[in-house]
């Protein structure tokens, strides 16, 4: 019982602040290309997927969240890297100098494609948590014949796995694999994790919402890994800020399973 309490209560404690960007993301219509491709990725990842994913349980995710963001933080050294003016955005030529040097083989319409799509403020500027999106998306839609066998498609073999993980966190809750995360299914998965211990309907119909931007009761990928990412804790904070965050966030966790206990 003790064991399960915390990521039960972690799930609990996920941000909800993606609800306050909301605003910002009501023109599917502006998307609906780039969705439709990584819809049709993902159906295609899920029939090839072999056997059963790794994932048993929305706690084995949650207990992944570390791994992920541990393995998100090197992206920040590519970032500042193509960040020429120092300005903490990539606009739309630093993006394509970008692509060039890390050797992606895409059309300017494609970049300009991905940068719409994860420019989620519309400020023309891509900040570091949209960083990461533009990346696992580049790396799950650029064609595999542009790399070789042994060279990782990123340059990076461990940010390809961390990647290829969080595509399996989707798999998993894709039920029906039809590229798309549905809500009875979410919610399913979300309350069974813990049967002695249900999360309010709220809590778990709010996390639902903070994925369905458009409220159609289901979710693309691109939709689940902003507020995924979110839910890690992978944002733009600076360390300082972060650490305070992480410390009262433990904090009020650690009383909560102590009153649980």
């Amino acid at each position: 019982m003790e064991g399960s309490a915390q990521p039960c209560l972690v799930l609990k404690l996920l941000s909800s602040k993606v609800g306050s960007l909301l605003c910002f993301w009501n023109a599917p219509k502006k998307y609906m290309r780039l969705d439709t491709k990584l819809e049709t990725k993902m159906v295609e990842l899920k029939r090839s997927s072999p056997g059963q994913s790794k994932f048993r349980s929305i706690n084995s995710i949650i207990l992944k969240f570390p791994h992920f963001k541990k393995g998100l933080k090197e992206i920040k050294d590519v970032f500042e890297q193509f960040d020429e003016d120092s300005n903490g955005t990539i606009d739309r030529d630093e993006l394509k100098k970008c692509v060039k040097k890390l050797h992606f083989h895409v059309k300017d319409e494609e970049v300009n494609d991905l940068f719409d799509s994860c420019d989620v403020d519309e400020k023309e500027g891509i900040q570091f948590n949209e960083f990461i999106v533009l990346l696992c998306l580049l790396y799950l839609l650029i064609d595999s014949s542009s790399s070789s066998d042994n060279t990782s498609k990123i340059g990076s073999p461990e940010l390809e796995a961390t990647f290829n993980t969080i595509v399996e966190a989707f798999l998993f809750l894709d039920k029906n694999g039809d590229g798309k995360l549905h809500k009875k299914d979410v919610l399913k998965a979300l309350n069974d994790e813990c049967p002695c211990e249900k999360s309010p309907s709220h809590v778990t119909r709010t996390r639902f919402r903070e994925m369905d931007w458009n409220r159609s009761g289901k979710v693309g990928f691109r939709q689940f890994l902003f507020v995924f990412l979110d839910w890690v804790g992978v944002d733009t904070d600076d360390e300082n800020h972060t650490t305070k965050r992480e410390t009262k966030c433990n904090n009020n966790l650690t009383k909560l399973v102590d009153s649980a206990v």
